[in-house]
């Protein structure tokens, strides 16, 4: 297959082109079952009305005006989100990389501005994800992302996910802040503990650090809370968002307490397209789905079953399977050295389930938030089939 693309993406050869749903469907008509969502992008799944709606309304009006100006539906936006969540603050860009930038630069400017500029480090973890600009791959610190990258910006150090006294070693007087998942991503859907959360929050009060939690992936309601922190009852100084925050236009957003948000004076940060009135109306109209009476709660009821499902898969295909991960609709399947991720990823699609790759062998299911139990039973039979049909099993 050639195309005029820049080569840097490993493509399926598969164009979609129509999604419902929980559902996409080829050129040919063929549906698939999207346990995919886009990399947890289509929260809400394909062509949800409320979204569709709020786009062609938007779309009547100025598209983009800048943030030279007040920006009403932004506004709005910010409003809603601090009375749902612990920020004071947001600030609105386009990705997940850009609102981790955000958080980063807080932070420094944080401590910059409290006289102590030579606070930058960040304590990161191992098997982080948080995009990929230059700052972000050495947060993340990812051999692969980082290679052909050097030298790696300065100002990371990095420590074993879960392990709170080698956090508190590597804390210096020259650090600034703390970054993590609490449900990692890309790094096999490893689930941070309520307690090691906690012990992460007494750290940076202990030290004067910021806690900055990365939930562009299992923010927005898809651990069946708004945020996956909450499970732990802490909050965090900064929280950069994106994927699932519009349902699949193109958002990122930075929520911050009044006292990191300070930071960010005129002039410090911006964004060109960041908060356009397009992105804000279907991120108002996300929001609208997600707070509705019983939704998280139906989220936490649909995962939970799901769950289920997948440790009676685990049970009857033990040389397969040998860890189910995560936290509510963001779930790993952790294969054993019978099965490579990639592998298991291809056989699933061709028998009409998507799912997505992740690190340590892990095949990543990522379904939409209006998931139904049948739905949930039909994935788990397509994983069944692919399960019986491997070699050496």
């Amino acid at each position: 297959m050639t195309t005029a693309l820049v080569p840097n993406y490993a493509r399926a050869d598969i164009a979609f082109e129509r999604g419902e749903g929980a559902y996409l469907f080829d050129g040919s008509g063929r549906r698939y079952l999207d346990f995919a969502s886009g990399v947890a992008v289509t929260s809400l799944g394909h062509a949800h009305p409320q979204l569709v709606a709020a786009l062609k309304s938007a779309a009547d009006r100025p598209w983009h005006v800048s943030n030279l100006v007040r920006i009403p539906e932004q506004e709005r936006l910010a409003e809603r989100l601090g009375a749902a969540s612990f920020a004071d603050r947001a600030f609105f860009c386009n990705s997940g990389a850009e609102a981790v930038e955000a958080a980063l630069k807080a932070a420094r400017r944080y401590h910059h501005l409290a006289g102590a500029p030579e606070r930058y480090r960040v304590v990161t973890m191992q098997g982080a994800f948080h995009g990929r600009t230059l700052a972000t791959i050495a947060a993340g610190g990812n051999p692969k992302h980082l290679d052909g990258f050097a030298p790696a910006v300065d100002g990371f150090d990095q420590v074993a996910f879960g392990n709170l006294n080698e956090l508190r070693n590597a804390i210096t007087p020259r650090t600034a802040a703390i970054l993590i998942e609490p449900v990692q991503g890309e790094g096999g859907c490893r689930a941070a503990s309520v307690e090691y959360l906690q012990g992460l929050r007494a750290a940076a009060d202990d030290y004067g650090l910021l806690l900055i939690f990365d939930e562009v992936q299992c923010g927005f309601g898809r651990t069946g809370k708004l945020f996956a922190h909450e499970w732990a009852g802490v909050a965090p100084d900064l929280l950069a968002a994106a994927k699932g925050i519009a349902g699949g236009f193109p958002c990122g957003a930075l929520l911050a307490t009044e006292k990191a948000a300070a930071a960010l004076t005129p002039g410090s940060h911006g964004s060109t397209f960041g908060g356009n009135p397009l992105a804000m109306a279907v991120a108002n109209a996300t929001l609208d789905v997600l707070l509705a009476d019983g939704f998280l709660a139906g989220v936490e009821r649909v995962a939970a079953h799901l769950r289920d499902g997948l440790a009676r898969l685990q049970a009857q295909y033990p040389r397969l399977i040998e860890d189910v991960r995560g936290k509510g609709l963001l779930v790993g399947i952790k294969l054993s050295a019978a099965a490579a991720v990639g592998d298991f990823v291809t056989a699933a699609r061709q028998a009409g389930l998507l799912t997505v790759p992740a690190g340590d062998n892990v095949v990543r299911l990522l379904p939409p938030l209006i998931l139904t139990v049948a739905q949930a039973d039909e994935g788990i039979a397509i994983l069944e089939r692919v399960c019986r049909a491997w070699p050496r099993v």
